[in-house]
């Protein structure tokens, strides 16, 4: 009788533990094209198929230009606090950041957009380093 109530025990604890695991497991979705998994994304300017391999090296351009860390435009996650909730938009920045995307977007596309087949969001022409130079704020001229 006490062997069956230890392996009922187990049982409910081990269903506990994977209850958990599934409940603070990182949101993802399925990329169309490939079928491969990534995490959540709130992409409102840049193209919503970009690889993660894309969206990072765009990333480290920002952190560059800027001269800033993910921080600057992304919070913590609540789950996981040594990582980002990347789709997160409580930061105020964020929102400013994707005005500046919009603006370079605009500038490439209208003056510097020689090869029609690349898209707008990828060219390289002004970015906010050229304006930024490596500082969070344009320095003032």
């Amino acid at each position: 009788m006490m062997h069956k109530k230890k392996i009922a025990a187990l049982v409910t604890l081990a269903a506990f533990v994977t209850l958990s695991v599934a409940a603070v497991k990182a949101p993802s979705q399925k990329n169309g094209s490939s079928g491969q998994v990534q995490k959540e994304r709130n992409l409102k300017v840049l193209p919503k198929n970009i690889s993660d391999e894309k969206l990072d090296s765009i990333m480290q351009t920002y952190n560059t230009g800027l001269g800033v860390k993910c921080e600057f435009c992304h919070v913590k996650s609540k789950v996981f606090q040594d990582q980002f909730d990347y789709a997160s938009d409580a930061e105020p920045m964020k929102e400013n950041a994707r005005k500046m995307m919009e603006m370079t977007i605009h500038l490439n596309k209208t003056y510097f957009n020689f090869d029609k087949t690349i898209d707008p969001a990828y060219l390289k022409t002004i970015t906010c380093k050229t304006c930024h130079q490596g500082e969070p704020f344009p320095p003032e001229h």
